[in-house]
């Protein structure tokens, strides 16, 4: 059996910083701080329910971040 693979490691950086930023702007900045996977969503967007380590997430809302949270 093929060993589990190592889950990227997390920035130390708080999601609750990106509320309120402009869309690209904070997109551009996770990923400069270290995010490999930055997904934008709209308000109401079905998507599953996996955690998917290095992952951050914002819900965007008339092209500002609404709401971030990880995986």
């Amino acid at each position: 059996m093929a060993p589990n693979p190592t889950p990227p490691t997390e920035p130390q950086d708080s999601p609750e910083g990106y509320v309120g930023l402009d869309a690209g702007d904070a997109e551009r900045l996770a990923r400069d701080r270290g995010w490999p996977t930055v997904r934008a969503l709209p308000p109401g967007a079905i998507i599953t329910m996996e955690y998917r380590a290095g992952r951050l997430n914002f819900e965007v809302q008339d092209g500002v971040v609404a709401r971030a949270w990880k995986g």
